[in-house]
């Protein structure tokens, strides 16, 4: 289960998304995670599964694999549907006891879970579609107004892009752990809770050990690679605007358009 984790992942390809300027990416990733949350009918997921579909075609990121990094989080899809549908109020559909199942709570969960679904799919092209330093240059640069008030946009791009690309780096680590600890005996899968719990202690401590460990050495590449923040820091390539990328704005406007026209007409 771990293996089918995708975000902070990268997946190499030439596609024209991959060639975008990471600043458009990122700023339609935000529009699009807003736009999901002001919708509130059911039209507009339509919409907004074509453009997904013809996002992920563009990329030639292959649907399966983003589809992969749902495993995991199935079960927390299925807790957020199942309390939006019982304890919503409204009109009563289904009753056993305590438990009322309302028509109101199943549109409501059916909404949230739509959501979820497609605020982790779009997430996840962001991070399959950028590499870890284009990401980092595209937020600092985004950040760089900030810098007027004192905000150090390079810290915080650095700081947000290591933390995304130490996902992957531990869970490879916790997998290594897991069968290690397997073989010597350990019930990771018992149906027992107690017991699955002591069974989390042999795997946490080496795992919080190795990530310490992971951590110190990184600071210390850092350091003797003569790091010292953003401060006259230079780029071997500076991102810049080409046609391509004033194309795909002007597609996010227009999805940004649609979406807020079909929420003024309440379609």
């Amino acid at each position: 289960m771990l293996k089918d984790i995708t975000i902070g992942q990268y997946y190499p390809t030439d596609s024209i998304i991959h060639r975008l300027d990471p600043r458009v990416k990122i700023l339609f990733t935000f529009i699009f995670m807003i736009s999901l949350f002001v919708i509130n009918t059911f039209s507009p997921y339509a919409l907004i599964l074509a453009f997904l579909l013809v996002i992920i075609k563009v990329s030639k990121i292959p649907l399966k694999y983003i589809l992969k990094g749902l495993k995991p989080l199935w079960i927390l899809l299925i807790l957020t549907f199942s309390i939006n549908a019982f304890l919503s109020p409204g009109e009563p559909i289904w009753s056993f006891g305590f438990l009322k199942l309302t028509r109101e709570g199943v549109t409501q969960g059916s909404f949230m879970l739509l959501r979820l679904v497609f605020l982790i799919i779009g997430t996840s092209v962001l991070t399959l579609a950028t590499a870890p330093i284009e990401l980092t240059d595209g937020i600092e640069k985004l950040l760089n107004p900030l810098r007027v008030i004192k905000v150090p946009a390079h810290e915080l791009a650095m700081m947000m892009t290591i933390a995304l690309r130490f996902i992957p780096t531990l869970l490879d680590e916790t997998d290594k752990i897991m069968k290690a600890q397997m073989a010597r005996g350990a019930d990771f899968e018992s149906k027992n809770m107690i017991k699955r719990a002591k069974g989390l202690i042999p795997l946490l401590v080496p795992l919080f050990i190795s990530a310490f460990r992971r951590a110190d050495e990184l600071a210390m590449a850092m350091e003797a690679r003569c790091y010292r923040g953003g401060d006259g820091r230079t780029r071997m390539k500076e991102i810049n605007f080409s046609s391509k990328d004033y194309v795909a704005s002007t597609i996010i406007v227009i999805y940004l358009g649609v979406i807020v026209a079909m929420r003024w007409v309440g379609i």
